[in-house]
């Protein structure tokens, strides 16, 4: 008998706690929330404007664009620390 023929027994392998059966509305506990994508969509912001800024010192770009890319980096940041603050209390 395989470990995937005991479907009432969890995993001894497994570090975490047992799943529970997710519902339709995907409210289970792997569910991603909200505040993970808008996470993730922030850091993905930080990280493209980041190399478009470097790439942009590269080419020798005007100033404007530099200063845009450096804007829109700092203000993702800015988002990441105050919603990882916020996230504290």
């Amino acid at each position: 008998m395989t470990h995937q023929d005991r479907q009432d027994h969890q995993d001894p392998y497994r570090l975490g706690t047992a799943r529970a059966i997710p519902t339709a509305h995907g409210d289970g506990p792997d569910a991603v929330s909200r505040g993970d994508v808008v996470r993730a969509l922030l850091w993905a912001v930080v990280v493209l404007s980041a190399v478009a800024n470097m790439a942009l010192s590269f080419t020798g770009a005007a100033a404007p664009l530099h200063l845009a890319s450096g804007v829109v980096t700092v203000l993702a940041a800015g988002a990441l620390v105050v919603r990882g603050l916020r996230g504290r209390r």
